[in-house]
């Protein structure tokens, strides 16, 4: 896909009801410029696919669309197929709408844990002690602490995501134990990743967040396998949405789920 291509994809998600992020195109075709799919019906696109590789280890599904016009004629199948040629023998990870689970498992995919989409309005918070602006952290220290709780290291795409959205960092004694990023999205805003050593961290940048969006809708993707992120989330009056699942080919990567309390994207991962 060309950056154009995607920016279609994403409206066609937009569509679907998923409310992908503003300047979400810009990051994603960043972090592997050759893992998105557009399929054509001679010049016309009619489908996509993100089949994005981090490092040699795993790769990440996602933007599987076909437009309701063309479904059931065996182009999602071909989209799928391209995808999988593209990741390899990688171990296959994606965020499934629960209807489509059992389709997955027939690929060798598994449920890990599900991803529930909570809703609630930003608000105004004061700012706790250790929350510091997200640009005052050395990019290699962030980019070590990211690598912690993500599937792999993704440099490019985690200076993209910093660079285009608002974030903030925990600080204690010097070290680094939390941060989060809130993007503007088709409608309201969302935050992910939210990644913090402890509750009390998170419940700090959650809320230094939600000062960047008083009014406005907001969205976070809890894992189900942290009760402590579905706490947060229902203690501040958000409401479940949705529910998709983390499925993997292969056995799960042993990510600390107990500290992550809101996904990047559902749709890379």
């Amino acid at each position: 896909m060309t950056p154009a291509d995607l920016e279609l994809a994403l409206d066609w998600a937009a569509a679907e009801g998923w409310n992908p992020g503003l300047t979400d195109a810009i990051a994603f075709h960043q972090t592997d410029a050759q893992g998105f799919l557009m399929g054509h019906i001679g010049d016309q696109p009619v489908g996509s696919i993100a089949a994005v590789r981090y490092g040699d280890r795993y790769g990440f599904l996602g933007i599987y669309i076909v437009q309701p016009q063309w479904r059931g004629r065996g182009y999602g199948m071909q989209l799928w197929q391209a995808g999988l040629q593209i990741l390899g023998d990688r171990t296959l990870a994606l965020d499934g709408v629960l209807a489509q689970v059992d389709n997955y498992q027939t690929f060798g995919f598994k449920t890990a844990h599900h991803h529930i989409r909570y809703e609630g309005l930003g608000e105004a918070y004061a700012k706790q002690v250790g929350v510091v602006p997200l640009r005052d952290i050395p990019f290699t220290t962030l980019l070590d602490y990211d690598t912690q709780h993500f599937l792999d290291r993704r440099p490019t795409f985690l200076q993209a995501w910093i660079g285009l959205n608002e974030g903030y960092a925990f600080l204690e004694h010097g070290q680094l134990l939390g941060y989060g990023v809130i993007r503007a999205t088709r409608r309201g805003f969302k935050l992910g990743p939210l990644f913090a050593d402890r509750p009390a961290i998170a419940l700090a940048l959650f809320q230094a967040l939600l000062t960047h969006a008083i009014g406005q809708p907001v969205f976070l993707d809890c894992p189900d396998a942290n009760p402590e992120a579905i706490a947060l989330a229902e203690t501040h009056n958000m409401k479940p949405m949705f529910t998709c699942a983390r499925m993997y080919t292969q056995a799960p990567p042993p990510l600390p789920l107990s500290n992550i309390f809101g996904v990047t994207t559902l749709e890379l991962g």
